[in-house]
């Protein structure tokens, strides 16, 4: 018994929330830029308030970050000296097409991602990339919307064409976007949506997703097709859904929930709008328009397996009750769980649960991408950080996930902890929730020397690896 010999171990991360360096090398302006912290992040994010540029007023996180554009030789070889197998990582679009719709690459760009991943190489770490990570050129939002736009699928193939073949001999698997069904409740980040008023909303959300969608396809077909050797898989953000009480009503509502964040992947990984998603859509009068030939599209051209995030389970009631946070989910607040600082529910088994279904409902290879705990990291006077919460809470995960394999069954490829390194939180642009194995110098007011120091975490997660998830 055991995890299989060739499971890959490693950490994850996403350009907008590490890299910085926004305006070298070429890049351009990319939607996650111009998304502020403090309070109008919400607005901005969910596309009810227009930042199509940065001013004076707002502090713009990403644009330094943690500096990984600078640091990257530091971090990787931090991570190879952890043990990693694999770096799951994304590419800033506007690093390689600024405007997103050029048609030539800038070289620049291309030459960043090639040392990174060369660096990668020198400490035996297989990249895992995320094309499409929250990531969506200005321009391309200015001049066409975002993905409400079909033509959006042709400047993200011409990406996908570059990336399989500039990258060919560094990288196999990969991820078309992260978290596809965050599309629904963070809309700008997600796909670049920004709503007029009036606007029927689910409507424009759901075309967007559609043509993420055949984007989606259309890359893996490219990616076959440039290397057979490519895996390509899709990622949500997953998490069980339970009813608050067996009452038949939040049954319902549970089920109606779960497949909501199913709906994505059902047509990603089996290759057709599942009949109850076709149905409701319809009702609500926000079935997506197609183009002939997009049916066949997504059935010829199926994922190879099936990635997700993990941080935490949701319950939903039929009735108002006291609320719990969650991955940019709100929920009924589960009695039977301990929260983070953040809120969040903590939940291993669910993790486990979580696996079984995913795997129940598609016989597909799965990936965890993600899985972390945000928290109020304080280092002493030597800059040392004691996180025995992060090791209680990524220990009791990783044996769930072991018995999921173990004693379950689930064909599970790898394991990429959220995140190797502090890094800028996607949801509510804080430096203070910090997620990594290294601690960054960084403060939320943006000031700091940067300065990386290996936390407890980071040797306890050095031995995990290293025995192969034996020593928890």
């Amino acid at each position: 018994m055991g995890l299989p010999e060739n499971f890959l171990w490693g950490g994850a991360s996403a350009a907008n929330q590490c890299e910085g360096g926004i305006f070298e090398g070429g890049r351009g302006l990319a939607n996650v830029d111009v998304c502020p912290s403090g309070a109008d992040r919400h607005a901005v994010i969910t596309g009810h308030k227009k930042m199509y540029q940065m001013d004076k007023e707002h502090h713009y996180p990403a644009a330094e970050a943690v500096d990984f554009y600078h640091r990257f030789r530091e971090d990787i070889k931090l991570f190879g000296e952890m043990g990693f197998k694999v770096y799951r990582m994304s590419i800033a679009w506007t690093r390689i097409f600024p405007h997103g719709d050029e048609e030539e690459p800038n070289e620049e760009g291309l030459l960043f991602y090639e040392k990174v991943f060369e660096e990668c190489r020198k400490y035996r770490i297989w990249p895992l990339v995320t094309i499409s990570h929250f990531d969506c050129p200005m321009y391309l939002i200015e001049k066409y919307g975002g993905w409400r736009d079909r033509r959006m699928i042709d400047c993200y193939l011409r990406l996908c064409k570059v990336l399989f073949t500039r990258y060919r001999d560094y990288v196999t698997y990969w991820l078309t976007f992260n978290e596809i069904n965050m599309i629904l409740h963070a809309p700008f980040m997600g796909a670049g949506l920004c709503f007029e008023e009036g606007e029927d909303e689910e409507q424009v959300k759901y075309q967007a997703a559609h043509h993420e969608l055949i984007a989606s396809a259309l890359a893996t077909k490219l990616a076959h097709k440039i290397n057979p050797e490519n895996q390509v898989g899709c990622m949500f953000a997953a998490g069980s859904v339970y009813p608050y009480s067996c009452k038949p009503q939040d049954v319902w509502e549970a089920m109606l929930v779960e497949q909501e964040n199913y709906f994505f992947v059902d047509v990603q990984a089996r290759g057709y709008y599942p009949s109850y998603a076709v149905k409701r859509l319809q009702k609500k009068g926000v079935y997506p328009k197609m183009q002939e030939g997009d049916i066949e599209t997504l059935r010829a051209y199926p994922v190879d397996f099936i990635s997700f995030s993990y941080y935490n389970s949701r319950c939903i009631a039929s009735e108002e009750q006291k609320t719990a946070e969650g991955n940019l989910f709100q929920s009924a607040k589960n009695p039977y769980l301990s929260f983070s600082e953040w809120g969040w529910p903590i939940d291993p088994l669910g993790l486990r649960i979580t696996l079984n279904q995913v795997y129940d409902r598609y016989q597909k290879p799965l990936f965890i991408v993600e899985n972390g705990l945000g928290a109020l990291d304080k280092p002493d006077s030597d800059g040392y950080v004691a996180d025995d919460y992060r090791i209680d809470y990524l220990r009791e995960h990783i044996r769930a996930m072991k018995a999921a394999v173990e004693e379950d069954g689930v064909e599970l490829i790898g394991y990429t902890s959220w995140a190797p390194i502090d890094l800028i939180s996607a949801g509510t642009g804080e430096m203070k929730k910090r997620y990594g194995f290294v601690y960054v110098d960084k403060q939320e007011d943006g000031s700091g020397s940067l300065v990386r120091k290996r936390k407890k975490s980071f040797y306890w997660y050095q031995k995990v690896i290293e025995s192969n998830g034996e020593r928890v």
